[in-house]
């Protein structure tokens, strides 16, 4: 069996008694970074061993990793935060073990963009989650196709490309805009602002921005 555990965002507190226990039961773990795994593992008193699996060796590995799964180990795939597969690897190996036959549980838990799209308080009962948008290519086609749905889509950005990111929005979608952002969710510094875009843009222009970013856009209006 392949399990996916969601690790805590922030909150050592945000993890189930069911992911303590698999993470305690199963022969092996499979860590985005295993020294940031590690820190939780400690702080649990988590002994299981753990190997490497990232975006960088994920191709080369995912059908050794399928040998030993269908040999009868069972492992869990943990990212550094949140849900393993969401903007994070997981995905490739979840489907080798889906065409192998490998049984995949994924447990329920810690994710960031649902806990600050519901605290943002812009509409949530239908929106699009994008994630990370690409870098380079395809950045404006993107962008162009965002502005243009009419409910609320949500973005990751890193905080170095915040004020980048909302120029290009401020641009594609208008600078009244409603919009959040929603930075250190779980942690003591946790903020959450909702605001039009070009204020967002304002605000975060005069300070020094840390930790992951969520980005709520609210859906164009007809």
């Amino acid at each position: 069996m392949l399990y996916l555990v969601p690790t805590p965002i922030g909150n050592l507190e945000d993890i189930t008694l069911r992911a303590l226990r698999v993470l305690r039961e199963v022969s092996l773990i499979l860590a985005e970074d295993t020294r940031t795994t590690r820190r939780l593992l400690e702080h649990y008193a988590i002994r299981t061993p753990l190997r490497a699996f990232h975006a960088h060796n994920e191709h080369a590995v995912a059908g050794r990793l399928v040998a030993e799964l269908s040999a009868g180990v069972d492992m869990a795939l943990v990212s550094d935060a949140g849900t393993p597969g969401i903007s994070d690897p997981g995905f490739l190996l979840v489907r080798a073990c889906r065409q192998a036959g490998v049984s995949v549980a994924c447990l329920p838990g810690p994710t960031a963009f649902l806990p600050a799209l519901v605290a943002s308080g812009l509409p949530c009962d239908r929106f699009h989650f994008e994630g990370f948008l690409p870098h380079k290519k395809g950045r404006q086609t993107r962008l162009k196709y965002l502005a243009e749905l009419p409910h609320t889509f949500v973005l990751y950005e890193a905080p170095h490309r915040l004020l980048r990111g909302l120029g290009e929005l401020v641009e594609v979608c208008g600078p009244h805009r409603p919009a959040c952002v929603a930075r250190e969710l779980t942690k003591v510094f946790e903020e959450i602002t909702t605001a039009s875009l070009v204020e967002l843009l304002e605000i975060y222009g005069r300070k020094e921005v840390k930790g992951e970013i969520v980005l709520i856009v609210a859906g164009r209006q007809s």
